[in-house]
């Protein structure tokens, strides 16, 4: 049985969900709720049943559940965390392990070759009952105070303290995200390299370049208020005329964000790559005679055209016809599942206008598909850069002969919590093709592919 996760280690995150999809993948395994099993999936959908105030009161009381008590952060093991994602995985030799950046597209990358990932960054979420949705300034004041107990305990990371008052705001009105990013390997990924990857493999670094304006409190302590999805930088910073309505809808007291002046730019909280690692990994894989690829991009899902592309071509080589679309949200993605039905999977980063224009483009520029699947995170809040479902009706009527959604309420979206575990199961019913899960591509494939068709995406791949 693999373990449980630390109990300071978020569940409902993109780094913890990637991580569980991948893993469960390679253990020959699916993703059911969230990786949190069938019995969790009925609880979730139970919620629906609540009038609306309420379901959102159970999403921001579920989400403070998992905080960690602020005084206790000293009890966070960077170490501890790195022993428990290793060991997700099963032992064996691998030709390849991906580390770094997390993205949704990189679970079917993992699952194409038969891969690992570990993730570079890991998010704690930190209690904060008296705290304020749309006081950035007071969430900054407290991971001054808070944040240097867990830096003392784990020199190894960097605290990239994250408040979004905007997609999170029912989450971060009793916690505060304090996201933290390795700066080196560490013995447990050093040993589970040693232990895996095959005589002269292959280290993949995922570097996801997006940066964000932030304001530093100490040598490994930053603040980033806001965070990638439907409202800009500059909206966070100074406001806009759509701030002001979101917050006067949301019954707020203020019309714009107080927020605090930033003094330079670091790597994005949850996405971004801190380049110290890069160089403890060359480091390490000098001595260990491995060698190292770059895999850059700057937004998370600007992999997402080309692995859809390459699963496209991938599954044509098979003599299938590569017609179905899998849209998936955030979290909610099925690595097994869309290779069991021959499912082309497309990654969004989240729920909001950024993720609808990207798969615009990408149908835009493409051979139109027979059917397309999609899913839908719900995060209970129609914040600034929310699209309307309609708008996600026309991406499913992009289809030649039928588009449907996965899991999706269209009454309750984005409150429809039911769908945490209704995806799953409406994916395994209502996508009936059934295909053999294909053995590992060699890695020459995607170097191959790159090559051949890397000017085409927002992607590079460089020799370290």
């Amino acid at each position: 049985m693999r373990p449980s996760s630390p109990s300071y280690i978020a569940d409902f995150d993109s780094a913890t969900g990637m991580l569980r999809a991948t893993s469960n993948y390679l253990h020959g395994k699916d993703y059911p709720a969230l990786g949190k099993g069938h019995a969790m999936g009925w609880v979730v959908q139970a919620a629906n049943w609540l009038p609306q105030s309420a379901r959102e009161q159970v999403y921001a009381i579920g989400g403070v559940t998992e905080g960690h008590a602020p005084n206790k952060l000293h009890q966070v093991d960077a170490e501890k965390v790195a022993e428990w994602i290793t060991a997700r995985y099963p032992l064996r030799r691998y030709q390849a392990v991906m580390v770094g950046s997390a993205s949704g597209a990189l679970t079917h990358l993992s699952a194409a070759f038969d891969i690992p990932w570990l993730p570079q960054t890991f998010f704690v979420p930190v209690r904060h009952l008296s705290g304020d949705n749309d006081d950035p300034v007071d969430a900054m004041e407290f991971g001054r105070r808070y944040g240097p107990l867990l830096l003392e305990a784990n020199p190894e990371l960097q605290l990239h303290h994250m408040h979004d008052g905007n997609q999170d705001r029912l989450m971060v009105e009793y916690m505060d995200y304090f996201r933290v990013k390795r700066r080196t390997l560490g013995k447990a990924y050093e040993r589970f390299l040693e232990e895996t990857l095959e005589p002269g493999g292959t280290i993949i670094v995922t570097e996801c370049q997006r940066k964000w304006p932030t304001t530093r409190i100490g040598e490994r302590h930053v603040f980033q208020h806001g965070a990638l999805g439907g409202a800009t930088e500059e909206e966070f910073l100074h406001g806009s005329e759509r701030v002001e309505e979101y917050l006067e809808r949301y019954d707020s007291s203020v019309r714009r964000w107080p927020s605090p002046e930033p003094d330079g730019e670091s790597p994005e909280a949850e996405w971004g790559f801190e380049e110290a690692l890069r160089e403890d990994i060359l480091r390490f894989a000098a001595r260990r005679g491995y060698k190292v690829k770059r895999l850059l991009f700057t937004e998370p899902d600007d992999l997402s055209p080309l692995v859809a592309d390459f699963y496209r071509d991938w599954y044509r080589r098979r003599g299938m016809k590569g017609n179905r679309l899998l849209v998936e949200s955030f979290i909610m993605l099925e690595p097994y599942w869309a290779l069991r039905t021959g499912s082309v999977p497309f990654w969004m980063k989240f729920n909001m206008d950024p993720s609808v224009d990207t798969i615009e483009r990408y149908l835009d520029s493409h051979e139109a598909y027979d059917e397309i699947n999609l899913m839908l995170f719900n995060n209970g809040v129609e914040a600034v850069g929310f699209p309307q479902i309609e708008r996600w009706k026309q991406v499913l009527a992009r289809a030649s002969r039928q588009g449907q959604f996965i899991g999706v309420s269209e009454e309750l979206h984005p409150r429809d919590f039911g769908s945490l575990g209704r995806y799953y199961i409406e994916t395994k019913q209502k996508i009936k093709a059934r295909y053999p899960l294909p053995g590992p591509l060699p890695l020459q494939r995607l170097w191959d592919f790159m090559a051949q068709h890397g000017e085409r995406y927002a992607v590079e791949l460089r020799d370290a």
